[in-house]
């Protein structure tokens, strides 16, 4: 079973308990005395000795990863990994760089057979592009269990989308549309799972904004304005991230004049910037308002013309002071995912081992500057930069830290490299298995370069290349 979105059912806690949780610890969202524990146990052919993890998005609109189990295949193929979670959600469960994600409710046990592959293939290239699926089936669900039936759903969804896209989005064809819907209805009607029951409203409601069979007012109202904020199911987000997609700079009539670029110079932006927005009448729910406010802001953030120390300035106010925990949740993640690698921020770390087979942590480097390269034994570009940077080590290794992070899978490759290159004494490290921090720092390509402060803080990502300037910007960062 495979899915490509993302799904929760949001949490429901009684005001008092909230306040009072809010009051002792800021942006703790989910009380772990309303947690119940998801249990999965399962068997994967092949990624015996293997890490093996469950994350989920800490929230719908920046996707941020949020870790929630970690274990070791064991050497029989078995796995058991458990968290805590007091909602629906989907979790992406992953070997290596290959995924598989299932939707899992509170208190499930769930027991798992993912098909036998060769992780092991030492083919190298860039992982993100050779990472595929992991065909997993649940053991013992039956045909109404939540997986099974969003998968029936969307497979008839997407059928029908492909198939009758035309009468659709050209001919604005209702006939068409409500005879799927009434189809879908009685089939999938009887459905009483909560989470399920949003999920296909929204599913619907999609088709609705495609087809254009009713105003935005009208869809507004029925889907946004009469309905709570559900911040942890997947199609009620994916269809609020497409109706209010540059909402506030380009879909609303009214917002699209409002001149951000001054209100986000005011003293307090994220009062002034909310405070204009209610002039919209699709807004007038200070909770939506809000929350489309947030997406509004990582737009302006990755526009140019717009002062990113402002925009993050309004999403850190509505961290700290929003009414609404959905909201502050969304606030703390976006704050995170804008900040990710910019420059001044604790750069990720890890602990890999080195070229004599110990282990190294970022943080054992702390005291000088570092410049960190990724690279591969395979890369061409890799090795001919490496030859550049060289002399640039000779010249600074006695003020900058030097590591070379190898992304090959076998250590012994790199060892055979730096066992040939006997002129290369600077810290040389491999991931082998630990792919994460390849997400960690973004690793798209190779060669990838970045400096590090002495503090252990990012000064420049992406550095130049040795051949294209790293040591210009390594002179300014020195004398800085």
């Amino acid at each position: 079973m495979l899915f490509v979105n993302f799904a929760f059912k949001p949490f429901r806690v009684h005001s008092a308990i909230r306040y009072f949780l809010v009051f002792l610890v800021l942006g703790c969202y989910l009380p772990e005395s309303f947690a119940q524990k998801i249990t999965i146990r399962g068997t994967a052919p092949g990624a015996e000795r293997k890490i093996i993890r469950i994350s989920t998005p800490g929230d719908l609109i920046t996707f941020l990863e949020k870790p929630l189990a970690v274990s070791t295949v064991d050497s029989a193929g078995n796995f058991n990994l458990s968290f805590q979670s007091d909602h629906t959600l989907l979790v992406v469960l992953s070997i290596d760089f290959h995924k598989t994600e299932l939707f899992f409710e509170p208190s499930g046990n769930y027991s798992l057979q993912i098909a036998p592959m060769s992780y092991d293939d030492l083919t190298e290239i860039n992982p993100f592009l050779q990472s595929q699926n992991l065909s997993c089936k649940i053991l013992g669900a039956g045909p109404q269990e939540l997986n099974a039936v969003i998968e029936r759903l969307n497979g008839q969804y997407s059928d029908f989308l492909m198939d009758k896209f035309k009468e659709l989005y050209n001919d604005r064809n209702k006939t068409v549309l409500d005879t799927f819907k009434t189809r879908l209805e009685r089939e999938f009607g009887d459905m009483t799972d909560p989470y399920f029951k949003v999920y296909f409203t929204y599913k619907i409601a999609s088709l609705e904004l495609l087809t254009q069979t009713r105003s935005q007012w009208q869809i507004a109202r029925k889907y946004f304005i009469e309905q709570p904020v559900s911040y942890f199911n997947v199609e009620y987000m994916d269809f609020f991230n497409n109706f209010f997609t540059k909402y506030i700079t380009v879909t609303s009539n009214i917002l699209r004049k409002v001149d951000y670029q001054s209100l986000l110079k005011n003293a307090d932006p994220y009062k002034t910037i909310l405070k204009a927005m209610a002039a919209d009448t699709l807004l007038k729910n200070e909770q939506l308002r809000e929350l489309v406010l947030l997406k509004g802001m990582m737009e302006l953030y990755q526009t140019p013309t717009y002062n990113q120390d402002q925009v993050l300035t309004v999403v850190m106010s509505a961290s700290v002071t929003s009414k609404y925990d959905g909201n502050r949740l969304v606030a703390d993640n976006l704050y995170k995912f804008l900040t990710k690698l910019r420059p001044g921020t604790p750069a990720p770390d890890f602990n890999l081992k080195n070229r004599d087979q110990k282990m190294q942590s970022l943080r054992s480097f702390k005291g000088k500057p570092v410049v960190v390269n990724f690279w591969t034994t395979y890369c061409e570009e890799c090795l001919n930069e490496m030859d550049l940077l060289k002399p640039i080590y000779d010249r600074y290794k006695d003020r900058v830290s030097f590591i070379s992070i190898s992304a090959d899978k076998s250590f012994s490759k790199m060892k055979f490299f730096i066992n040939l290159k006997k002129d290369y004494q600077w810290n040389f490290l491999c991931t082998e298995d630990q792919t994460e921090i390849l997400k960690d720092y973004d690793v798209r390509s190779y060669p990838l370069f970045l400096i590090l402060d002495k503090d252990g803080n990012i000064y420049q990502y992406p550095a130049k290349f040795p051949g294209s300037g790293l040591e210009t910007e390594l002179q300014k960062f020195i004398v800085e």
